[in-house]
């Protein structure tokens, strides 16, 4: 059985939803930039509610990862 790799978009994704990075933090910091709307320097995301509002932001993108049955 072939392993897939998340993309970098997926693994950003996961990382904003969870707090934890399964890719490159560059890629988590250019995704919330785009989910909250404006820049963000890094010490926001340990400050101001940033993770709590892009936890919220990242919601149906990381729900729409989720495995799914497929319906035959």
């Amino acid at each position: 059985m072939s392993k897939k790799m998340l993309t970098r978009e997926q693994a950003a994704i996961i990382g904003a939803y969870t707090g934890i990075a399964c890719g490159p933090f560059s890629g988590i910091h250019e995704y919330a930039e785009k989910k909250l709307g404006r820049p963000i320097f890094t010490h926001e995301f340990g400050t101001g509610g940033v993770m709590d509002k892009l936890h919220e932001a990242a919601r149906e993108d990381f729900l729409a990862l989720c495995y799914k049955e497929q319906q035959s």
